[in-house]
């Protein structure tokens, strides 16, 4: 078809004049930043609709223009047809997203080479983007006793309904859970939070891990600044006053509220047996408590691969999806003319590009209007692939590890049970579908 001629001109095109031609926020990692983010998800949504396009119409003209007569009158039998035809266009997806993710490839390694970046900022790509980091939350603390006391003492003080006006039981206990929680992750002025993190796995002992914080403040302080003194290392000498070989590294810093920043630890701050602690002491020039808020706050970072191995698996995550849309293109193919076809498969395919805010925007919904979407959309909408969640631009931007095993989650629900299904149900319909009546 001339269509995949086109898309691919268009690709070839478009990518180098990207790359070139990208900015950012002016920094080298910025620009690489951008560069891949809508690289990829260019080359991604145009090759989806080219499979979309090339799965429909491989099948739909042939019935069109009468040429599976010459085909299934020989000894071949439907679900071969069917095969091919989903074969055909799979081998194509394999062929173009190799090609274009070479290009990208190629275009994100050569980048700092043909740029006047400083010395500075290719360092800060070497530690922030070309690189597959690991990331690990402070664990979670359970408050449901404490939550539990506290909403027992405002039922017998009569309390509930002038503290919480007109909620119910379950957002109460929400709250109540995350003021509890918020609460540990407080420092007052002069006192200090302490993270314990097990499992910790960098891959090289001498380069080094990072510290990601983000400060909220009960008072905002006049220049927006929090000072703070680091500790990071092996904690368990000072709480136990154990004697270990793993050093401890103090940083005192001072770094504005409610902004994102990172401390650069070397990696030899990890003990042998993977322990790592992260202590923050709120000194008394801050006459604030310091909050660090609970999705965000606190993150240890470590480089657990490499970006080329983190690149692979960001490519085959989409060969996933284009798997499943071309066996989503045939499922509609076999009983839709190709106009109705491909409406439906773009409906079905931007649902799933944006399943998740889907999803929640109806539970914000009013409770009469979120009843009527739980036993209709809701159930169709979760056998949906969910592209949002398995957006490989979500790992690499942020340099973030794309795992084994959250690719092999992807490929076990994406191909091997919905495309399958599709397939499935594809080969029954077409079976028995009448393609020639005999007429005497």
């Amino acid at each position: 078809m001339k269509v995949a001629a086109v898309f691919t001109i268009l690709l070839i095109v478009l990518l180098p004049v990207m790359g070139a031609s990208t900015t950012g926020d002016e920094t080298l990692k910025g620009r690489l930043q951008t560069f891949v983010s809508y690289g990829l998800s260019l080359t991604s949504f145009l090759l989806c609709l080219l499979t979309i396009i090339l799965a429909i119409y491989s099948v739909t003209s042939d019935i069109d223009q009468r040429q599976i007569y010459t085909v299934v009158t020989k000894p071949i039998r439907r679900f071969q047809f069917l095969l091919a035809k989903l074969l055909g266009v799979i081998l194509l997806d394999v062929a173009l997203l190799g090609l274009f993710s070479a290009i990208i490839y190629t275009i994100t390694i050569y980048t700092p080479e043909f740029s006047n970046a400083t010395e500075a900022e290719r360092l800060e790509a070497d530690n922030e983007f070309y690189t597959a980091r690991a990331g690990l939350t402070p664990p979670e603390v359970d408050v449901s006793q404490e939550v539990s006391d506290k909403y027992k003492e405002l039922e017998a003080g009569d309390q509930l309904e002038q503290v919480f006006r007109n909620m119910t039981h379950q957002e109460i206990i929400s709250q109540l859970t995350n003021q509890r929680k918020l609460a540990k992750r407080a420092a007052g002025v002069g006192y200090e939070l302490v993270w314990e993190f097990d499992d910790v796995k960098p891959v090289d002992p001498d380069e080094s891990l990072f510290i990601r914080f983000k400060y909220d403040v009960a008072v905002t302080p006049p220049d927006s600044q929090v000072y703070g003194l680091w500790t990071v290392g092996d904690y368990r000498q000072i709480k136990y006053g154990t004697k270990v070989e793993t050093r401890i590294y103090t940083f005192e810093r001072k770094d504005p509220v409610r902004t994102f920043r990172e401390i650069e630890v070397p990696a030899d701050a990890v003990a042998k047996d993977g322990y790592l602690a992260v202590g923050f002491l709120n000194v008394p020039l801050n006459n604030t408590a310091v909050i660090f808020p609970l999705e965000d706050g606190l993150e240890v970072l470590y480089k657990a691969d490499t970006f080329t191995a983190n690149f692979i698996r960001a490519v085959l995550l989409i060969l996933c999806r284009l798997i499943f849309l071309a066996c989503l293109g045939i499922l509609a193919s076999t009983f839709l003319s190709f106009p109705v076809a491909i409406l439906v498969c773009l409906v079905l395919f931007f649902t799933a590009s944006f399943s998740g805010f889907v999803i929640e925007s109806f539970d914000y919904l009013s409770e009469s209007i979120s009843v009527l979407y739980s036993y209709t959309f809701k159930w169709m909408i979760r056998l949906l692939p969910q592209f949002d969640k398995f957006n490989p631009t979500k790992f690499l931007v942020p340099a973030r590890l794309l795992g084994w095993s959250l690719l092999a989650e992807c490929a076990a629900f994406m191909v091997c049970v919905k495309a399958l299904l599709l397939l499935v149900f594809a080969l029954v319909i077409f079976s028995y579908r009448e393609i020639a009546r005999i007429i005497i």
